[in-house]
């Protein structure tokens, strides 16, 4: 429970002060919020409920989209509010390629992490490059394996980038194992779901915990062996998750973590 980690999209029906308030209730220690949540009660207020709660934030979600109009900016004010919060980690959604040229749309993205260095630096926020699964490619993110990802963030050459490993987006991968071991030092959060066996909506249809087909333990055992022990973020997009009533979607998130993640 120590590293249980409740992001906020678990529960994405609720406003972020009943997050708040639902993982003070259910001794949860950290959360993860994301930047619509915060944009409904401002940055400032977002910090006072979350600090008079006693919490920890263990990311905001999301800056990236770095192949779009105006990314920098939105990127500079999302380091800003995950300053503001005290979250050490700013998770990268790269963004998609713009044409048929990945080679391209990659190069961007690595530009544009490179741009965006110095003002994470400066406000001592970490920045990780979350790969997403090939499915979302031509919507979200032309980072589509931990290996790229691990790769661009040793290029990159600073301990303020590395990445952020999400089992929804890498378990498929036959050479997890050993792209895991070499993010060794570089990894800078850990997400769990599960890949639901006959999934149809791939953006909102990830599984909790132990519903699906991915060895969460198994997977986790191998980011520990990496060195990771930080927190460790339930992020589950789905309806049917998101309409549970507030006892028992927390108290599923706390069991099924102890049972299957833990």
């Amino acid at each position: 429970m120590s590293r249980l980690s409740f992001n906020s999209m678990t529960a994405d029906r609720w406003s972020l002060p009943e997050v708040v308030e639902a993982c003070a209730e259910h001794g949860v220690e950290w959360i993860g919020p994301w930047r619509h949540k915060l944009a409904e009660i401002g940055v400032g207020e977002a910090a006072r409920l979350i600090s008079e709660a006693g919490l920890k934030v263990s990311s905001l979600c999301r800056g990236g989209f770095f192949t779009a109009d105006g990314a920098d900016e939105d990127n500079r004010r999302a380091v800003e509010e995950a300053a503001a919060l005290g979250a050490g980690v700013l998770v990268l959604v790269c963004g998609p390629p713009a044409s048929s040229d990945l080679a391209a749309a990659r190069a961007a993205i690595e530009r544009g992490i490179e741009r965006l260095l110095p003002h994470a630096i400066e406000h001592g926020v970490k920045l990780g490059i979350e790969p997403l699964h090939p499915m979302m490619i031509g919507e979200r993110s032309a980072i589509v394996t931990l290996g790229e990802a691990t790769e661009m963030a040793a290029r990159i050459g600073d301990p303020h980038v590395g990445v952020v490993i999400d089992v929804y987006h890498v378990f498929w991968d036959p050479h997890l194992d050993e792209e895991i071991a070499r993010a060794a030092g570089r990894i800078l959060g850990f997400h769990v779901n599960d890949w639901l066996p006959a999934t149809k909506d791939t953006l909102l249809e990830r599984g909790m915990m132990g519903d699906g087909i991915i060895d969460l333990a198994r997977i986790r055992g191998l980011v520990d062996a990496a060195g990771y022990d930080g927190p460790i973020e339930v992020e589950i997009l789905n309806p049917a998750v998101w309409d549970l009533p507030r006892a028992e979607l927390m108290g599923t998130v706390i069991e099924r973590f102890e049972r299957c993640v833990a």
